[in-house]
Protein backbone atom coordinates (compact mmCIF):
# COMPACT_ATOMS: atom_id res chain seq x y z
CA UNK A 1 0.00 0.00 0.00
CA UNK A 2 2.41 2.62 0.98
CA UNK A 3 4.60 1.33 -2.16
CA UNK A 4 1.77 2.58 -4.56
CA UNK A 5 0.90 5.85 -2.69
CA UNK A 6 4.35 6.99 -2.53
CA UNK A 7 4.99 6.02 -6.59
CA UNK A 8 1.71 7.87 -7.52
CA UNK A 9 2.84 10.92 -5.33
CA UNK A 10 6.40 10.81 -6.42
CA UNK A 11 5.13 10.87 -10.40
CA UNK A 12 2.82 13.24 -10.07
CA UNK A 13 5.24 15.93 -7.87
CA UNK A 14 7.49 15.97 -10.80
CA UNK A 15 4.91 15.86 -13.58
CA UNK A 16 3.31 18.85 -11.87
CA UNK A 17 5.96 21.67 -12.10
CA UNK A 18 7.01 20.37 -15.45
CA UNK A 19 3.31 21.25 -16.16
CA UNK A 20 2.53 24.46 -14.89
CA UNK A 21 5.82 25.81 -16.15
CA UNK A 22 5.31 25.19 -19.56
CA UNK A 23 1.38 26.42 -19.35
CA UNK A 24 2.74 29.61 -17.51
CA UNK A 25 5.41 30.43 -20.77
CA UNK A 26 2.58 29.55 -23.10
CA UNK A 27 0.50 32.13 -21.15
CA UNK A 28 3.05 34.71 -21.10
CA UNK A 29 5.03 34.36 -24.37
CA UNK A 30 1.69 36.12 -26.81
CA UNK A 31 0.59 38.63 -23.98
CA UNK A 32 4.68 39.86 -24.26
CA UNK A 33 4.68 40.16 -27.73
CA UNK A 34 1.70 41.69 -28.06
CA UNK A 35 2.66 44.26 -25.92
CA UNK A 36 5.67 44.91 -27.57
CA UNK A 37 3.98 45.54 -30.79
CA UNK A 38 2.25 49.11 -29.10
CA UNK A 39 5.73 49.98 -27.59
CA UNK A 40 7.79 52.46 -29.04
CA UNK A 41 11.59 51.23 -30.64
CA UNK A 42 13.28 53.19 -27.46
CA UNK A 43 10.90 51.41 -25.34
CA UNK A 44 11.26 47.85 -26.46
CA UNK A 45 15.38 48.47 -26.65
CA UNK A 46 14.55 49.27 -22.99
CA UNK A 47 13.04 46.21 -22.44
CA UNK A 48 14.90 43.81 -23.84
CA UNK A 49 17.64 45.24 -21.93
CA UNK A 50 15.80 44.56 -18.77
CA UNK A 51 15.44 40.95 -19.82
CA UNK A 52 18.65 40.41 -20.83
CA UNK A 53 20.74 39.49 -23.89
CA UNK A 54 18.76 36.52 -24.40
CA UNK A 55 15.42 38.35 -24.67
CA UNK A 56 17.61 41.00 -26.65
CA UNK A 57 18.79 38.77 -28.95
CA UNK A 58 15.24 36.77 -29.40
CA UNK A 59 13.88 40.53 -30.46
CA UNK A 60 16.66 41.08 -32.65
CA UNK A 61 16.44 38.25 -35.04
CA UNK A 62 12.88 38.76 -35.09
CA UNK A 63 12.90 41.97 -36.00
CA UNK A 64 15.37 40.80 -38.69
CA UNK A 65 12.98 38.29 -39.84
CA UNK A 66 10.04 40.83 -40.17
CA UNK A 67 12.62 43.26 -42.39
CA UNK A 68 12.71 40.32 -45.02
CA UNK A 69 16.27 39.66 -43.99
CA UNK A 70 17.77 36.59 -44.80
CA UNK A 71 18.92 35.23 -40.97
CA UNK A 72 15.65 33.41 -39.70
CA UNK A 73 16.96 31.04 -37.75
CA UNK A 74 16.72 32.02 -33.79
CA UNK A 75 19.28 30.03 -31.22
CA UNK A 76 17.92 28.58 -28.54
CA UNK A 77 18.92 29.66 -24.91
CA UNK A 78 21.71 27.98 -23.52
CA UNK A 79 20.59 25.98 -20.43
CA UNK A 80 23.66 24.54 -18.03
CA UNK A 81 22.37 20.92 -17.65
CA UNK A 82 25.03 20.22 -14.68
CA UNK A 83 23.79 23.33 -12.51
CA UNK A 84 20.30 22.52 -13.44
CA UNK A 85 20.61 18.82 -12.09
CA UNK A 86 22.62 20.00 -9.35
CA UNK A 87 20.12 22.23 -8.29
CA UNK A 88 17.31 19.13 -7.97
CA UNK A 89 19.62 16.90 -6.48
CA UNK A 90 19.48 19.33 -3.64
CA UNK A 91 15.96 19.67 -3.29
CA UNK A 92 14.34 17.08 -1.36
CA UNK A 93 10.63 16.30 -1.79
CA UNK A 94 7.69 16.61 -0.21
CA UNK A 95 5.61 13.93 -0.16
CA UNK A 96 2.80 13.63 2.04
CA UNK A 97 2.40 9.52 1.75
CA UNK A 98 6.14 9.32 3.00
CA UNK A 99 5.13 11.51 6.39
CA UNK A 100 2.05 9.48 7.21
CA UNK A 101 3.90 5.89 6.81
CA UNK A 102 6.17 6.53 8.92
CA UNK A 103 3.96 8.41 12.35
CA UNK A 104 1.54 5.33 11.49
CA UNK A 105 4.08 2.70 11.57
CA UNK A 106 5.67 4.11 14.92
CA UNK A 107 1.80 4.52 16.12
CA UNK A 108 1.24 0.64 15.67
CA UNK A 109 4.79 -0.12 16.29
CA UNK A 110 4.82 1.28 20.07
CA UNK A 111 0.89 -0.20 20.78
CA UNK A 112 2.21 -3.40 19.43
CA UNK A 113 5.29 -3.29 22.19
CA UNK A 114 3.02 -2.48 25.10
CA UNK A 115 0.56 -5.19 24.29
CA UNK A 116 3.36 -7.27 23.74
CA UNK A 117 5.50 -6.22 27.47
CA UNK A 118 2.27 -6.33 29.27
CA UNK A 119 0.03 -9.29 27.49
CA UNK A 120 3.27 -11.82 27.22
CA UNK A 121 1.88 -14.21 29.37
CA UNK A 122 -1.54 -14.26 28.35
CA UNK A 123 0.03 -14.96 24.54
CA UNK A 124 1.52 -17.68 26.03
CA UNK A 125 -0.99 -19.24 27.52
CA UNK A 126 -3.23 -18.83 24.60
CA UNK A 127 -0.16 -20.61 22.60
CA UNK A 128 -0.16 -23.08 25.33
CA UNK A 129 2.63 -22.59 27.28
CA UNK A 130 1.55 -23.94 30.76
CA UNK A 131 2.38 -22.04 34.16
CA UNK A 132 4.28 -25.04 35.24
CA UNK A 133 6.33 -25.53 32.26
CA UNK A 134 10.14 -25.10 32.48
CA UNK A 135 10.04 -23.31 29.34
CA UNK A 136 7.73 -20.23 30.73
CA UNK A 137 9.98 -18.10 32.28
CA UNK A 138 13.10 -18.20 29.26
CA UNK A 139 9.99 -18.10 27.06
CA UNK A 140 8.35 -14.57 28.92
CA UNK A 141 11.73 -13.18 29.17
CA UNK A 142 12.45 -13.65 25.24
CA UNK A 143 8.72 -12.09 23.76
CA UNK A 144 9.13 -9.23 26.20
CA UNK A 145 12.66 -7.92 24.87
CA UNK A 146 11.57 -9.14 21.24
CA UNK A 147 8.07 -6.72 21.72
CA UNK A 148 10.20 -3.64 22.23
CA UNK A 149 11.79 -3.86 18.96
CA UNK A 150 8.55 -3.66 17.64
CA UNK A 151 8.80 0.05 16.92
CA UNK A 152 11.45 -0.51 15.07
CA UNK A 153 10.20 -3.64 12.54
CA UNK A 154 7.28 -1.62 11.46
CA UNK A 155 9.11 1.89 10.81
CA UNK A 156 11.65 -0.40 9.01
CA UNK A 157 8.56 -2.00 7.42
CA UNK A 158 7.15 1.55 6.28
CA UNK A 159 10.39 2.94 5.00
CA UNK A 160 11.23 -0.48 2.95
CA UNK A 161 7.78 0.70 1.13
CA UNK A 162 8.82 3.96 0.31
CA UNK A 163 11.82 3.27 -1.05
CA UNK A 164 9.98 0.53 -3.85
CA UNK A 165 7.87 3.14 -4.19
CA UNK A 166 10.55 4.98 -5.44
CA UNK A 167 11.71 2.11 -6.67
CA UNK A 168 15.20 1.66 -4.87
CA UNK A 169 15.30 -1.69 -4.25
CA UNK A 170 19.15 -1.57 -3.29
CA UNK A 171 19.00 0.36 0.16
CA UNK A 172 16.23 -1.84 1.55
CA UNK A 173 18.53 -4.47 0.58
CA UNK A 174 21.91 -3.48 2.08
CA UNK A 175 20.59 -2.12 5.39
CA UNK A 176 18.65 -5.45 5.78
CA UNK A 177 21.89 -6.98 5.21
CA UNK A 178 24.13 -4.85 7.24
CA UNK A 179 21.01 -5.65 10.24
CA UNK A 180 21.16 -9.75 9.77
CA UNK A 181 25.12 -9.61 9.54
CA UNK A 182 25.02 -7.74 12.92
CA UNK A 183 22.63 -9.88 14.20
CA UNK A 184 24.46 -13.01 13.73
CA UNK A 185 27.80 -11.61 15.15
CA UNK A 186 25.99 -10.33 18.25
CA UNK A 187 23.88 -13.56 19.25
CA UNK A 188 27.18 -15.88 20.22
CA UNK A 189 28.36 -12.97 22.15
CA UNK A 190 25.60 -11.90 24.03
CA UNK A 191 24.54 -15.52 24.31
CA UNK A 192 27.59 -17.74 25.30
CA UNK A 193 30.83 -14.49 25.81
CA UNK A 194 27.81 -12.68 28.48
CA UNK A 195 26.08 -15.75 29.45
CA UNK A 196 23.09 -14.05 28.70
CA UNK A 197 21.23 -16.93 27.19
CA UNK A 198 17.88 -16.75 25.21
CA UNK A 199 17.30 -13.29 26.67
CA UNK A 200 21.10 -12.68 24.62
CA UNK A 201 19.14 -13.63 21.61
CA UNK A 202 16.35 -11.02 22.17
CA UNK A 203 18.85 -8.12 22.43
CA UNK A 204 20.75 -9.16 19.48
CA UNK A 205 17.84 -9.51 17.08
CA UNK A 206 16.28 -6.25 18.83
CA UNK A 207 19.54 -3.91 18.17
CA UNK A 208 20.04 -5.43 14.45
CA UNK A 209 16.15 -4.38 13.81
CA UNK A 210 17.09 -0.45 15.18
CA UNK A 211 20.30 -0.64 13.03
CA UNK A 212 18.25 -1.39 10.10
CA UNK A 213 15.54 1.51 10.88
CA UNK A 214 18.25 4.13 11.42
CA UNK A 215 19.84 3.09 8.17
CA UNK A 216 17.21 3.44 6.18
CA UNK A 217 15.86 7.09 8.32
CA UNK A 218 19.49 8.20 7.33
CA UNK A 219 18.98 7.69 3.74
CA UNK A 220 15.52 8.73 3.53
CA UNK A 221 16.13 11.89 5.42
CA UNK A 222 18.34 12.74 2.61
CA UNK A 223 15.87 12.54 -0.17
CA UNK A 224 12.03 13.94 1.41
CA UNK A 225 11.35 16.14 3.74
CA UNK A 226 9.84 13.88 6.90
CA UNK A 227 7.67 16.92 8.29
CA UNK A 228 5.00 18.03 5.88
CA UNK A 229 4.53 21.35 5.07
CA UNK A 230 0.49 20.90 6.68
CA UNK A 231 -0.88 18.81 9.34
CA UNK A 232 -3.61 18.72 6.86
CA UNK A 233 -1.38 17.13 4.24
CA UNK A 234 -1.42 13.86 6.19
CA UNK A 235 -3.65 10.93 4.43
CA UNK A 236 -4.50 8.75 8.00
CA UNK A 237 -8.48 8.26 5.97
CA UNK A 238 -7.00 6.83 2.59
CA UNK A 239 -4.46 4.41 5.28
CA UNK A 240 -6.65 3.41 7.64
CA UNK A 241 -8.99 2.70 5.02
CA UNK A 242 -7.26 0.63 2.58
CA UNK A 243 -5.29 -0.73 5.53
CA UNK A 244 -8.25 -2.57 6.97
CA UNK A 245 -9.36 -3.78 3.78
CA UNK A 246 -5.81 -5.17 3.59
CA UNK A 247 -5.93 -6.04 6.91
CA UNK A 248 -9.32 -8.46 5.75
CA UNK A 249 -7.34 -9.77 3.52
CA UNK A 250 -4.53 -10.92 5.11
CA UNK A 251 -6.74 -12.52 7.38
CA UNK A 252 -8.61 -14.21 4.91
CA UNK A 253 -5.29 -15.94 3.66
CA UNK A 254 -3.93 -17.02 6.75
CA UNK A 255 -7.20 -18.10 7.53
CA UNK A 256 -6.88 -20.73 4.82
CA UNK A 257 -3.13 -21.98 5.31
CA UNK A 258 -4.01 -22.58 8.95
CA UNK A 259 -6.95 -24.32 8.39
CA UNK A 260 -5.11 -26.77 5.94
CA UNK A 261 -2.42 -27.31 8.63
CA UNK A 262 -5.23 -28.13 11.42
CA UNK A 263 -6.53 -30.23 8.97
CA UNK A 264 -3.32 -32.34 8.42
CA UNK A 265 -2.79 -32.23 12.57
CA UNK A 266 -6.01 -33.96 12.73
CA UNK A 267 -5.41 -36.86 10.80
CA UNK A 268 -1.76 -37.47 12.61
CA UNK A 269 1.89 -36.57 13.32
CA UNK A 270 2.73 -38.39 10.19
CA UNK A 271 0.76 -36.49 7.91
CA UNK A 272 1.28 -33.32 10.16
CA UNK A 273 4.94 -33.70 9.55
CA UNK A 274 4.93 -34.32 5.44
CA UNK A 275 2.56 -31.53 5.49
CA UNK A 276 4.20 -28.49 6.44
CA UNK A 277 7.97 -29.86 4.93
CA UNK A 278 5.93 -29.34 1.43
CA UNK A 279 4.06 -26.49 2.89
CA UNK A 280 7.10 -24.19 3.19
CA UNK A 281 9.16 -25.72 0.19
CA UNK A 282 5.74 -24.28 -1.69
CA UNK A 283 5.40 -21.06 0.01
CA UNK A 284 8.88 -20.71 0.04
CA UNK A 285 9.22 -20.98 -3.38
CA UNK A 286 6.23 -19.11 -4.71
CA UNK A 287 7.04 -16.35 -2.50
CA UNK A 288 10.20 -15.85 -5.17
CA UNK A 289 7.68 -14.56 -7.28
CA UNK A 290 7.15 -11.58 -4.72
CA UNK A 291 9.92 -9.51 -6.50
CA UNK A 292 8.06 -9.40 -9.46
CA UNK A 293 4.89 -8.57 -7.76
CA UNK A 294 7.04 -5.44 -6.04
CA UNK A 295 8.28 -3.84 -9.25
CA UNK A 296 5.74 -3.99 -11.40
CA UNK A 297 3.78 -2.46 -8.53
CA UNK A 298 5.96 0.34 -8.27
CA UNK A 299 6.17 0.88 -11.94
CA UNK A 300 1.88 0.70 -13.08
CA UNK A 301 1.28 2.91 -10.08
CA UNK A 302 4.11 5.58 -11.83
CA UNK A 303 2.43 4.90 -14.62
CA UNK A 304 -1.50 5.26 -13.97
CA UNK A 305 -0.57 8.56 -11.87
CA UNK A 306 0.66 9.76 -15.39
CA UNK A 307 -2.41 8.07 -17.14
CA UNK A 308 0.19 6.53 -19.64
CA UNK A 309 -2.16 3.54 -20.56
CA UNK A 310 0.12 2.02 -23.21
CA UNK A 311 2.70 2.04 -20.40
CA UNK A 312 0.30 0.18 -18.00
CA UNK A 313 -0.36 -2.40 -20.33
CA UNK A 314 2.90 -3.44 -21.53
CA UNK A 315 4.01 -3.20 -17.69
CA UNK A 316 1.36 -5.75 -17.11
CA UNK A 317 1.79 -8.20 -20.33
CA UNK A 318 5.23 -8.08 -19.15
CA UNK A 319 5.32 -8.81 -15.70
CA UNK A 320 2.64 -11.61 -16.40
CA UNK A 321 4.68 -12.85 -18.72
CA UNK A 322 7.71 -12.84 -16.29
CA UNK A 323 5.81 -14.67 -13.30
CA UNK A 324 4.64 -17.62 -15.90
CA UNK A 325 8.39 -18.15 -16.88
CA UNK A 326 9.58 -17.85 -13.38
CA UNK A 327 6.91 -20.39 -12.32
CA UNK A 328 7.64 -22.91 -15.22
CA UNK A 329 11.09 -22.67 -13.58
CA UNK A 330 9.83 -23.35 -9.78
CA UNK A 331 7.97 -26.09 -10.64
CA UNK A 332 11.01 -28.05 -12.56
CA UNK A 333 13.51 -26.74 -9.91
CA UNK A 334 11.12 -28.24 -6.94
CA UNK A 335 9.66 -30.95 -8.52
CA UNK A 336 13.07 -31.94 -8.93
CA UNK A 337 14.43 -30.91 -5.64
CA UNK A 338 11.88 -31.68 -3.33
CA UNK A 339 11.46 -35.49 -5.27
CA UNK A 340 14.98 -36.54 -4.89
CA UNK A 341 16.13 -34.30 -1.78
CA UNK A 342 13.57 -34.71 0.58
CA UNK A 343 15.84 -37.03 3.06
CA UNK A 344 17.16 -34.27 4.44
CA UNK A 345 13.75 -32.83 5.94
CA UNK A 346 13.37 -36.55 7.36
CA UNK A 347 14.50 -39.73 7.84
CA UNK A 348 10.98 -41.01 8.55
CA UNK A 349 9.91 -43.97 5.91
CA UNK A 350 6.20 -42.79 6.19
CA UNK A 351 6.98 -39.23 6.29
CA UNK A 352 8.76 -39.31 3.05
CA UNK A 353 5.82 -41.50 0.97
CA UNK A 354 3.60 -38.38 2.36
CA UNK A 355 6.11 -36.23 0.99
CA UNK A 356 6.45 -37.84 -2.49
CA UNK A 357 2.28 -38.10 -2.97
CA UNK A 358 2.79 -33.90 -2.17
CA UNK A 359 5.10 -33.26 -4.78
CA UNK A 360 3.36 -33.36 -7.64
CA UNK A 361 0.63 -30.81 -5.86
CA UNK A 362 3.77 -28.80 -4.60
CA UNK A 363 5.43 -28.45 -8.17
CA UNK A 364 2.59 -28.33 -10.49
CA UNK A 365 1.21 -25.07 -8.63
CA UNK A 366 4.17 -23.27 -9.00
CA UNK A 367 3.17 -21.53 -12.20
CA UNK A 368 -0.07 -20.88 -10.86
CA UNK A 369 1.11 -19.40 -7.46
CA UNK A 370 3.22 -16.71 -9.35
CA UNK A 371 0.67 -15.36 -11.52
CA UNK A 372 -1.17 -14.74 -8.32
CA UNK A 373 0.86 -13.30 -6.15
CA UNK A 374 2.12 -11.12 -9.90
CA UNK A 375 -1.34 -10.56 -9.84
CA UNK A 376 -1.47 -8.88 -5.66
CA UNK A 377 1.32 -6.61 -6.88
CA UNK A 378 -0.37 -5.17 -10.30
CA UNK A 379 -3.77 -4.74 -8.40
CA UNK A 380 -1.71 -3.08 -5.48
CA UNK A 381 -0.07 -0.80 -8.31
CA UNK A 382 -3.36 0.21 -10.01
CA UNK A 383 -4.40 0.96 -6.24
CA UNK A 384 -7.76 -1.60 -6.71
CA UNK A 385 -7.60 -2.25 -2.71
CA UNK A 386 -11.23 -3.10 -2.23
CA UNK A 387 -11.34 -5.69 -5.18
CA UNK A 388 -8.40 -6.96 -4.03
CA UNK A 389 -9.89 -7.51 -0.14
CA UNK A 390 -12.86 -8.45 -1.22
CA UNK A 391 -12.23 -11.15 -4.01
CA UNK A 392 -9.64 -12.71 -1.20
CA UNK A 393 -12.57 -13.00 0.99
CA UNK A 394 -14.66 -15.15 -1.24
CA UNK A 395 -12.05 -17.07 -2.32
CA UNK A 396 -11.14 -18.01 1.21
CA UNK A 397 -14.64 -18.99 1.95
CA UNK A 398 -15.20 -21.44 -1.53
CA UNK A 399 -12.00 -22.64 -0.09
CA UNK A 400 -12.33 -23.06 3.34
CA UNK A 401 -15.56 -24.85 2.27
CA UNK A 402 -13.42 -27.39 -0.29
CA UNK A 403 -10.52 -27.50 2.46
CA UNK A 404 -13.55 -29.54 4.68
CA UNK A 405 -14.88 -31.58 2.28
CA UNK A 406 -11.88 -32.98 0.42
CA UNK A 407 -10.07 -33.54 3.67
CA UNK A 408 -12.69 -35.66 5.08
CA UNK A 409 -12.80 -37.64 1.89
CA UNK A 410 -9.42 -37.71 0.48
CA UNK A 411 -7.36 -37.20 3.53
CA UNK A 412 -3.80 -35.91 2.78
CA UNK A 413 -4.27 -35.64 -0.97
CA UNK A 414 -7.31 -33.89 -0.10
CA UNK A 415 -6.07 -31.32 1.52
CA UNK A 416 -4.08 -30.42 -1.17
CA UNK A 417 -6.71 -30.84 -3.98
CA UNK A 418 -8.15 -27.54 -1.70
CA UNK A 419 -5.19 -25.96 -1.79
CA UNK A 420 -5.04 -25.79 -5.40
CA UNK A 421 -7.92 -24.71 -5.75
CA UNK A 422 -7.29 -22.31 -3.68
CA UNK A 423 -4.53 -21.04 -5.73
CA UNK A 424 -6.49 -21.13 -9.37
CA UNK A 425 -9.31 -19.01 -7.61
CA UNK A 426 -6.85 -16.44 -6.29
CA UNK A 427 -5.45 -16.32 -10.47
CA UNK A 428 -8.79 -16.38 -11.55
CA UNK A 429 -9.79 -12.91 -9.78
CA UNK A 430 -6.94 -11.69 -11.20
CA UNK A 431 -7.71 -12.85 -14.55
CA UNK A 432 -11.50 -11.84 -14.24
CA UNK A 433 -10.83 -8.41 -13.00
CA UNK A 434 -8.72 -7.46 -16.24
CA UNK A 435 -10.30 -9.48 -18.46
CA UNK A 436 -14.04 -7.85 -17.78
CA UNK A 437 -11.98 -4.46 -18.16
CA UNK A 438 -13.53 -3.12 -14.67
CA UNK A 439 -12.27 -0.90 -12.17
CA UNK A 440 -8.86 0.59 -12.83
CA UNK A 441 -8.95 -1.45 -16.26
CA UNK A 442 -11.57 0.12 -17.66
CA UNK A 443 -9.66 1.70 -20.19
CA UNK A 444 -8.97 -1.53 -21.82
CA UNK A 445 -12.30 -1.36 -23.38
CA UNK A 446 -12.79 2.20 -23.39
CA UNK A 447 -10.02 3.29 -25.93
CA UNK A 448 -7.56 1.19 -27.97
CA UNK A 449 -3.68 0.40 -26.78
CA UNK A 450 -1.18 1.24 -29.88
Amino acid sequence: MTTSFVAEEDTLAKISPEAVKSEDLEKNEPKNNEMKEWMRPEDVVAANLEDGPGAAATNTDTKETEDGSSNTSKDPPVVDSKAQNAQVKKGKRHIPSVSTALILGLMLGLLQAICLVFGAKALLRVMGVKPDSPMLNPALKYLTLRSLGAPAVLLSLAMQGVFRGFKDTKTPLYATVAGDLTNIILDPIFIFVLKLGVSGAAIAHVLSQYLISLILLWRLMKQVNLLPPNMKDLQFGRFLKNGFLLLARVIAVTFCVTLAASMAARLGSTPMAAFQICLQVWMTSSLLADGLAVAGQAILACAFAEKDYKKVAAATSRVLQMSFVLGVGLAVAVGAGLYFGSGIFSKDASVLHLISIGVPFVAATQPINSIAFVFDGVNFGASDFAYTAYSMVFVAGASIASLFILSKSNGFIGIWVALTIYMVLRSFAGVLRMGTGTGPWRFLRSRPIA
